[in-house]
């Protein structure tokens, strides 16, 4: 399923047609490097299936939401937790990087983050 998360949009759907448990489906792809399903569409800028994965009740996290361009989400999470802007997402990818990956919807997250 994390596989498939980074761009199958029809695979997605119909693993969690199947089992909607899939939504919340991590992989460790070793030396640390772990990956959910919404994660895998989030560096990928997939918005269509990180939505989907969200309605089938997959938890939101910084760096999706940086995608998703939901500004209030990262400014309350960097105010509680300014460390996390320098955090490091799946395979290493930075906070900035997905948010640039969430295209023109994201562009004031970008902003907000110095891209």
């Amino acid at each position: 399923m994390v596989a498939n998360a980074h761009g199958d949009l029809e695979y997605v759907r119909t693993a969690l047609a199947e089992d909607p448990t899939l939504a919340n489906a991590a992989w460790d792809w070793g030396d640390g490097d772990w990956e959910t399903a919404l994660g895998a569409a989030g560096h990928m800028g997939r918005r269509d299936i990180a939505e989907l994965l969200l309605a089938h009740g997959a938890r939101l996290d910084l760096f999706v939401a940086a995608m998703l361009g939901e500004l209030a989400v990262v400014e309350s999470m960097l105010a509680a937790h300014p460390e996390l802007r320098t955090a490091k997402g799946p395979h290493g990818i930075p906070l900035l990087a997905h948010a640039e990956a969430g295209g023109e919807q994201a562009q004031a997250v970008v902003a907000f983050l110095g891209g």
